[in-house]
């Protein structure tokens, strides 16, 4: 996802006057913005750096959704409403079968070793961001069984 994209989509919602979609990519596009600055290249944001603040917000509000208490209505509806519309932002991430067979293919040699420590420093690297990490230390678990 392109910085200049969540950019004028938030200006679309603005116009739009949809102000729970405009504080919801407002709070992106700040987000990728501060962690560009953080990594310095403040001019040339680059996708996978978007993507991965995507994917940090987009967990940021799902633990405050789980983490609600069940008589607050009003504030549980606001954050789905900014789950929402996150999750329409997040890049799509890879099924357990898919990362199930992405290990058994890429890294068969690994997982001979029935190491998980080893398998899963090997694995991370290469499917961060891809995958969720809950879900590839699950395949593993069950890999080295």
């Amino acid at each position: 996802m392109k910085l200049e994209d969540l950019r004028k989509d938030m200006v679309a919602a603005m116009k739009a006057k949809d102000k729970d979609r405009k504080e919801a990519i407002s709070s992106l596009v700040s987000a990728a913005k501060k962690a560009a600055i953080d990594e310095g290249c403040r001019d040339a944001v680059p996708e996978e750096l978007v993507d991965r603040v995507i994917l940090k917000e987009l967990k940021s509000v799902k633990e405050q959704i789980d983490s609600c208490p069940a008589d607050r209505t009003e504030l549980l509806e606001e954050y789905q409403k900014r789950y929402q519309v996150i999750q329409e932002y997040a890049p799509k991430q890879m099924s357990e079968d898919e990362v199930r067979a992405y290990i058994t293919e890429k890294f068969a040699d690994v997982v001979a070793t029935k190491n998980k420590g080893q398998i899963m420093k090997a694995v991370m690297a290469d499917l961060k961001g891809k995958a969720d990490g809950k879900v590839i230390n699950q395949v593993v678990g069950q890999l080295c069984q």
